[in-house]
């Protein structure tokens, strides 16, 4: 029996109203927004955790981070920031322009809590990694089992 995927038929029914509107002669406007398709979240991140640490790696190539915020609440963080335009050189002919710009943000949701004053962000080859400490309650905790 095959399983219904609520994600897929979204992004067939984005395909068939593209169609519709291709066919017609209108299309969506190519903004100057690098998050197209709009289902892609930026910036795209790896999350991990060991024993006492979560771990976000943030993919932000060419973000420069004094043009990038972290913010964190409670479970939550957020990325913030802008990727600048590349200069176009006096003239120069641009033939293709794919790479976007403009301002971004991303909110992740921590399956757990975090200490928000032990938390270190660096950023190294257009990888921000991003290391916060777990709440002491939230840490595991290792019971003694006393034979009766």
């Amino acid at each position: 029996m095959a399983s219904w995927d609520v994600f897929r038929e979204l992004e067939n029914l984005r395909r068939e109203i593209d169609e519709a509107f291709r066919g017609s002669g209108i299309s969506r406007p190519a903004g100057g927004a690098f998050l197209a398709p709009a289902s892609r979240k930026f910036p795209l991140v790896n999350f991990s955790e060991d024993e006492g640490h979560v771990y976000v790696d943030a993919l932000l190539p060419g973000v420069d981070p004094k043009d990038t915020d972290l913010t964190v609440l409670r479970n939550t963080i957020t990325i913030s920031g802008e990727r600048k335009p590349v200069a176009e050189q006096q003239g120069q002919i641009v033939h293709r322009s794919e790479i976007g710009s403009g301002r971004f943000s991303r909110t992740l949701e921590l399956p757990l809590d975090i200490n928000p004053d032990k938390v270190r962000a660096e950023c190294r080859d257009g990888i921000m990694r991003i290391t916060l400490a777990k709440a002491e309650h939230a840490k595991p905790k290792k019971i003694a089992i006393s034979l009766s």
